[in-house]
């Protein structure tokens, strides 16, 4: 596995390299590493390192959120308001809405088939979107309406939305009934999920401030409660709905309000590990890529991908009603909340391996997602934000709607 690991970062670097040079995102050298070393390429990954590849990219994916929540004031958030609240589930409930009537239409699907395909790709990437809104952050760009908040925090609440109708759709599909109870879900993981990060977070604060440690232990303290809090969502799963990755964000938004010294100088230290976690991630997800199922998906496939884009970003347009924000800030929201990758890797396959007639175009279609919209997407926000949103030279201000 050392072997492979070895090549994972060694050609992974080499690619981003060169497509930086192109002026290209980095992370479609990594994807296209991924797909040139994986199972379905050179095969260069040893079966050891495949085996715990969706436990690293979860790894890099807490990596992301814990330096997402530790550069995150509340305050911001609060003064955002309304749109950070909507940004959460309508883009992403018009683009499930896009798949369900085109789908039908364009590639033969049932409702529920198109429903099932929707859940799989209607979900943002966080690992995408969150290290370009904490530069953006750092830059103080577009922070005077704070954009790059509401962006960060409405993308990780929009994959817990999509995940739990996913998983109502599959039953469904799966010839189970689509009960109310199974819908109520989505507000009480979403809820528990902020609390029980945010109580994780403040008992941290107390610690930290009672028990004197060095800032690399807190890092491996913060690393090892946020693979508890995982952990605690796959044990509660029957009993009680509950997002670990809210949690996770929410433990270090929680830092940050009550620790803010020691949450700006621990956001440096996972800043660091993200260099290598981002390699392992979209290295790792290009590897889950079969070239075949591109050839096969056609371009009706391709075509409803963009047009359920269209819809994606009209939402965060609709959401954006009433801001302060001009049209090119607008505009630089709808392109930030496109990228596709992580949630897209993880679930594309579920329906295929649970036998579902229409796996194979749902596993075609979130691979194509992910090579459309990342690189896309990553590429648009690194073009534009420069030009389009202004750099703060007082306090912020914030969106008053």
């Amino acid at each position: 596995m050392l072997t492979s690991l070895a090549c994972l970062f060694l050609v992974g670097i080499l690619f981003s390299q060169i497509l930086e040079r192109l002026r290209l995102p980095g992370l479609l050298g990594m994807i296209l590493t991924g797909i040139l070393l994986g199972p379905y390429g050179l095969n260069w990954y040893s079966d050891s390192l495949m085996g715990i590849a969706a436990e690293l990219r979860q790894l890099a994916l807490v990596l992301i959120l814990l330096r997402a929540g530790l550069a995150l004031d509340l305050n911001d958030l609060k003064r955002v308001g309304r749109p950070a609240v909507l940004l959460c589930f309508v883009p992403a409930a018009l683009e499930i809405l896009a798949y369900v009537v085109l789908g039908p239409k364009l590639l033969g699907l049932s409702v529920v088939e198109s429903a099932v395909m929707g859940a799989v790709i209607a979900a943002v990437s966080p690992a995408v979107i969150v290290p370009r809104m904490l530069k953006l952050m750092e830059e103080k760009r577009g922070t005077e309406q704070s954009i790059p908040q509401m962006i960060m925090a409405g993308a990780s609440a929009d994959d817990v939305f999509v995940i739990v109708l996913f998983s109502s759709f599959l039953a469904l599909a799966q010839g189970g009934p689509l009960s109310a109870a199974a819908l109520f879900q989505i507000p009480v993981s979403i809820t528990a999920g902020i609390l029980t990060g945010a109580l994780t977070g403040l008992m941290l604060c107390w610690f930290f401030r009672k028990i004197h440690l060095r800032d690399s232990l807190k890092v491996l303290i913060l690393m090892s409660v946020a693979f508890l809090l995982l952990e605690t969502e796959t044990r509660l799963k029957t009993m009680l709905p509950f997002s670990g990755l809210l949690a996770v964000m929410a433990m270090g938004i929680a830092i940050y309000s009550r620790y803010t010294i020691l949450a700006e100088r621990l956001s440096q230290k996972f800043s660091r590990l993200w260099v290598g976690a981002e390699m392992m991630l979209f290295v790792l997800v290009g590897a889950v890529v079969n070239p075949a199922y591109l050839f096969k998906a056609g371009g009706s496939l391709i075509l409803l991908i963009f047009t359920a884009l269209f819809f994606r970003m009209t939402a965060v347009a609709l959401c954006l009603i009433k801001t302060p924000l001009n049209r090119k800030e607008r505009l630089f929201c709808m392109i930030a909340y496109c990228p596709k990758a992580t949630v897209q890797a993880a679930i594309g396959a579920v329906p295929l391996s649970l036998g579902l007639a229409c796996g194979e175009l749902v596993l075609s279609a979130a691979v194509m997602a992910i090579l459309i919209t990342a690189p896309l997407g990553a590429l648009g926000i690194d073009l534009t934000y420069r030009r389009w949103l202004k750099e703060a030279k007082t306090s912020d201000v914030g969106l008053k709607a």
